[in-house]
Parts: C-alpha cells; structure tokens; sequence
C-alpha cells in the first residue's frame, strides 16, 4: 500500500514537472491608479484585454458572498476539485448522455481561463473537463486559496475587453469593487456565466434576469435575507456603453513611460494624485475650452506643500481634442516663465541687504549698456516702492535689480530651488532673464514656489508615493515671509492682520509675444500652477498672465480644501520698522533727519539700507512743473477745439522725462519746453522726472473742448 502511495506520488510530482502549471499574469495588462486606487487609465494586455488585478480583501465582502454562494460554497474545504459536484455531474451525463452540470469549482474556471489549451476546447467536453480537474489538483498544490481565489478576481471574463471584478466595476458601474451594493455584487457574479449575452450596456434585461436568479439564490441559502433580496432587485441594471474613462492622462502616460524606460512592468503604478481633486481641475479646463481661440490648451498642477505630492496633474486642456495639441504634456514643456521669477529675485535683493519692503526703485525709461526695458503696459510710474514695483509687476524696477544682484547669481540660485533656466545655445544669463529670457517648466515653477509657503525651501513635486523627497533650501524663512506677505496683502506692515484660511499670494506673468500666460500661488496648503497658450508657440494676442491664467488658479484655490488653519508666525529675523520716504533711513536714526513721510517697512535682518545713489538726493534742488498747478482746470480759447499746453521743468538735471498718464511724451535736456495739444475732456497726470529721479507730478483737468 505504501509503495503504490509513493509510486502515484511520484507519478504525479513527474508530470507535475513535466506539465508545470500555467504562469498566473496579466499578459502586459496594467492601470495607473490615483493614491486611494481609483482607476485614472488602464493599458490593455497584449492581447488587448483591460485588467486590475485585485485580492480579496481588495473587494466587497457582498460579492464574495454572491461568488461563492453562487459559484463555489465548498471553495476553502475542496482540493480543487468537488467530488460531490463532480459525482453529480457524472450521474446526469450517464442519464441523459450529455454533460448536464459540469460541477466546475472556482479553481477549475481559474485552470481554464490560464490555460491556453483549454481556452481552445469546448468547455463542456470530457477531455476539457479531465484536464480542467487535472489542472485545478496542480494549481492548488502550488498557491493557496486566497491566491486562487485572487486569479479569479482578476481574470474573469466580464464582457467585451474586460476581465476581473475589479475592472468590470470600474468599466461597467463607475466605481470601485470594494464598494459594491449586494445587487450590484450578483449582477458582477453572473456576468462571467455568459459574458457577451450578459453585458449590461447591450443586453440589461437579460443581465438582470441572470441577477435575480443569483438573488434568489443568496435568499435560498439564508445568506441574505428576503427583505434584503427584494430591496436589491429594485435596482435597475444601467452600464453606459464601454470605452475607456480617463482621468489624469498625460500622468498616467508619464507613469507608463518611465516604467518601460526603467525596465519595469509593474501591473498596478500608483501615484499621488487625489481622483477627486484631478476630477474638479479637469472640469474647470473643459468648462473654458469654448471660450478659447482655436489651437489654445492650458495645464494645471496643485501640489500638497508638506508632503511635495501632485494632486492634480493636467497636462493638456481636453485630451480628446487634437486641434489642441492634447498630447502634448504642457506641465514638463520649456516655455519663458515671463515675470514669475520675480519673487525670487526680490528676496535675494532682501538677503543681499539692497532693500526693505519700502525702499524706492524707479520705474521709468532707464537703460542698462544699451538693454532698455519698458513695461507690460508701455507706461511708466516714476518712484515707487519695492512693494508696489513687485505686486505691479513693473519691468524697469526688476531689472534694475537684477543688474546689481548680477544674473549670473541669480540664475544660480534659481538653481538651488529647482528652476534651471534654459537658455539659448551658446547663451549666458544676462538682464533679460528677470522678463523671461530663460526657459523653465510648470512643474519647476511650482517646486520652487513652495519655497515662499514653507520658510524658503522648495522641492521637486512627487508624482509617484515611493518617489525620494528631494528639498533644498532656496532663500532664507525671512526673505520668503517678506515676499509671500507682500504677494499676499501688499506688504504692509500697518495693515490690519487678517484671519482668513484662505490667503493667496499669487504672481501672474506673460512670456514675450503673448505666447506664455502664468498664474502661480501659493497657501498655507497648496502650491498651483496654471498655464494658457498654444503648444506651437504661436502668440495669442490679448492673451496674459492676469486675465486668463489668474481667474483659473483663484478658482482652483476656492474649490480646493482649506486645510487647518493656522496662525501666521514671523520670523525673529524679519522686523518693522518705519522708514523716511525717500530717502529710506529708517526713522530716528542719525541719517534721517527730518522724516516727512514715514512709511511702515518689513526689514529683514535689521538691515535698512537707504535708497539707490541718485535715486534721492537730499541735497539736490526740489524738482517742480512749472506753468501748470495741480488741480487746475483747463479750458480751449474761444474758436478752439484743443487745449495747448507749455510746461517746463524748475530744478531738474540733465536728461529729463516727461510722462502724460504714465506715457512718456517727451525727453531732452532740462532747459527744453514740454509742449502738449489735449483734444479730449477728462482727468491728466502730467508727471517730469530727472536722471536723479527726482521727480513731480500734477493732476489737471481738461473741460470745455466740443468735438
């Protein structure tokens, strides 16, 4: 007895050997998956079936009721294969001639849906069942239950190019298998008993017939009871037509790519985007796309400031549409940033010790060895302030400041955080970099903005949960709180605190041409990034920074959750002073002297560093309009149909600027007369301004002129 023992045991681990069991797989299949496992996009295996691979506590404990209930009652106590079932099926096909019941257990189905030579045969043919049983025996020496039980989650046929619980559910019901409702459950454990006469977006009624008889027998059993199976079978059975439900494409593509690129084939990909989050931000693009040019697409990415993880990721505006280059992953695409490294450079200027949050630059026709910027608007302000120059968004100011930080500095601090600027070949930094003479990407835009939430350190965005966090510190916790206040309030130290969850601190730029508009924020939580323009680099005229990027990104930013809140703490590096305008002496201090307009200041590092040489000279000469006073009103002669005006200059030097409404009308030397002809009624400001930047400005009224 022993020797016949061993020898069938021989036997069996020779053939065993010789015929191993078919390799459990997807066949290439694999989905890329947001953070809680919602499908964002599935790749088909090779040979074109959809699968998301599950294990059974991946899936409602309602349909593994209904499936073993149904299917399987003896699955955790048979060796594979049933020898009541298989006793009864013998008896009906020497009755009737014919195999009536196979009595086919959960692994006999696992052993014909893995075994290519089964798949060939009839299912209901003796040899098919002999090597359906022979099969099954060898599968359950070499997995357990479990993992028996998990291959049929996964492979089962559910209609069409859909295979397992799991991605029938999301195919055919919208949600996860986890989430299943009892009816729902039956309808999924019937499906594989005749996939293509059971689909439930061609043949519902019949789906739901082959439910209910599944309902039924849940109730037979006393697994649940008849209240509950009546409740189920009020649900209809409603599955929209089968085809690929995207969220995240571009992503997901991303994902896919560096798996091949890494040689990896992994079947689920995870990554960190918030389905949820991904969902609203793709909705927002759509609900624009009509009121877009032609060929115009847009790009948002929301990162999570604590942990660095993206979670929202839309490359392309609709996907769907090709005219907008939907292909095309504008978050990792080079474009001129435009004036959104501006922050940056202002915070290096405060840790460098060139300014306060007060201090006075000059926004007029300057040049600097023959680079002669204007502004966005082609109009200049004369003197403002380091604040008003940031959050205005004024060119000349930047510039001016880029000159003394130097650019090659600069551009290698942008390093640090992230951003590295790509320039032209055989091209160095110059001062064109601070108006977007460099390329850079949304994605390290939005890295290094994070700096201005989280004390001045930046970080690479993390697409994936097991990507390396990677940080680096990018200015100082006090340069970064000095700018993010002025972005966010315009930097006034006397302002009233405010006590809101929701504080913004935004900067909007315009690459040359119109071809690049940005919008990129921060709050206590979020870091976004928006861009707006054609792929092809096209110019879109009218097309900027503050009229079709920044409503995006406040929208995004209302929609998003606030998280805690909590207070705002200054660093102790970073105090208020009061400084005397012009001059920027901070008040009371021996350099001051008299201080006729004080202005509340954010100094950093109790550095307060007076204005530019020349920018206010104490002992120059005041500067005066002379033939005009402010407020006056002026009115045409008789017989006249314009107002002529002749103004000159009392106490200027040099060169000198006149500017009507932040134009500038007229420049020549001091001694010259500004001569203006005004042909239409309304409120002027007529401002002259010197090489010294000295300057004054009246407000005049024109009245009285008839067309």
């Amino acid at each position: 007895m022993l020797i016949a023992v061993a020898l069938l045991a021989a036997i069996g681990v020779t053939l065993d050997r010789l015929f191993p069991p078919p390799t459990p797989g997807v066949g290439g299949a694999s989905v890329v998956v947001a953070a809680d496992g919602t499908l964002l996009r599935s790749y088909p295996s090779r040979d074109g079936v959809w699968r998301y691979p599950v294990t059974p506590d991946q899936v409602s404990p309602h349909y593994l009721e209904t499936l073993l209930g149904y299917e399987d009652r003896w699955f955790y106590w048979h060796p594979g294969i049933n020898p009541v079932a298989l006793t009864r099926a013998a008896w009906q096909w020497l009755v009737h001639g014919r195999i009536v019941s196979g009595g086919s257990t959960i692994t006999m189905q696992v052993a014909r849906l893995l075994d290519p030579q089964l798949a060939g045969q009839p299912s209901r043919s003796l040899a098919a069942k002999l090597r359906q049983m022979a099969r099954a025996l060898q599968l359950e020496l070499h997995y357990t239950k479990d993992e028996i039980l998990g291959l049929y989650l996964t492979h089962a046929p559910m209609g069409g190019i859909v295979e397992g619980v799991e991605m029938a559910s999301r195919m055919w019901l919208g949600k996860s298998a986890m989430d299943l409702s009892p009816a729902e459950a039956a309808l999924l454990t019937a499906l594989p008993q005749s996939p293509s006469r059971l689909r439930p977006d061609r043949h519902p009624q019949a789906a739901e017939l082959a439910r209910n008889k599944v309902l039924d027998r849940m109730a037979a059993l006393g697994v649940w009871s008849a209240d509950a199976v009546a409740d189920a079978k009020i649900e209809n059975v409603l599955a929209p037509p089968l085809r690929a439900r995207w969220l995240a494409p571009l992503a997901a593509e991303r994902l896919q790519s560096e798996q091949r690129r890494r040689g990896q084939r992994a079947t689920i990909v995870s990554s960190t985007l918030d389905a949820e989050i991904q969902t609203v931000a793709e909705q927002m693009l759509l609900d624009r796309i009509d009121a877009l040019p032609a060929r115009v697409s847009m790009a948002i990415l929301v990162m999570d400031n604590d942990s660095l993880e993206i979670k929202a990721y839309a490359g392309s505006a609709d996907f769907s549409d090709e005219s907008r280059y939907a292909h095309v992953d504008m978050v990792r695409a080079v474009r001129s940033p435009g004036s959104t490294l501006k922050p940056f450079l202002y915070a290096q200027a405060l840790e460098d010790g060139l300014i306060h949050s007060e201090s006075m630059l000059l926004d007029a026709p300057l040049s600097f060895g023959g680079y002669a910027p204007g502004n966005f608007q082609a109009a200049f302000s004369g003197p403002v302030s380091v604040s008003q120059a940031l959050q205005r968004s004024l060119n000349v100011p930047a510039v001016d400041l880029l000159d003394r930080v130097g650019p090659a500095r600069f551009a290698g601090r942008l390093a640090t955080g992230g951003i590295h600027l790509r320039m032209p070949a055989g091209a160095t930094p110059n001062l064109s970099l601070i108006l977007g003479g460099g390329g850079t990407t949304l994605e390290e835009l939005v890295g290094a903005y994070r700096a201005f939430a989280r004390d001045g350190v930046a970080g690479v965005p993390r697409l994936t949960p097991d990507q390396p966090r990677v940080e680096w510190r990018m200015m100082s916790p006090g340069a970064a709180w000095i700018v993010r206040d002025i972005l966010e309030g315009g930097g006034h130290p006397d302002r009233p605190l405010e006590q809101t969850g929701r504080r913004l601190a935004w900067k909007t730029g315009t690459s040359f041409g119109f071809r690049d508009a940005w919008a990129v924020g921060v709050t206590d939580t979020w870091t976004i990034g928006v861009w707006v323009g054609r792929p092809d680099g096209t110019p879109n005229p009218g097309f900027f920074g503050a009229n079709v990027a920044a409503p995006l990104l406040q929208d995004l930013v209302a929609v998003l959750p606030a998280g805690p809140f909590s207070a705002r703490n200054r660093p102790f590096s970073v105090k208020r002073v009061v400084t005397c305008w012009p001059h920027g002496w901070e008040q009371g201090s021996r350099q001051a002297q008299a201080c006729d307009q004080p202005r509340a200041a954010w100094a950093l590092d109790e550095t307060v560093p007076p204005t530019f040489a020349g920018y206010a000279d104490p002992a120059g000469a005041l500067l005066r309009v002379q033939g005009l006073a402010d407020g006056a009103v002026l009115r045409p002669v008789p017989g006249s149909r314009a107002v002529a005006l002749e103004v000159s200059a009392r106490g200027a030097r040099g060169q000198v600027w006149w500017l009507l409404d932040g134009q500038v009308r007229q420049q020549g030397e001091a001694t010259e007369w500004m001569k203006l002809s005004l042909v239409h009624n309304g409120r002027y400001t007529l401002t002259v301004m010197d090489e010294q930047g000295r300057h004054d400005r009246v407000v005049f009224e024109i009245a009285g002129v008839t067309p």
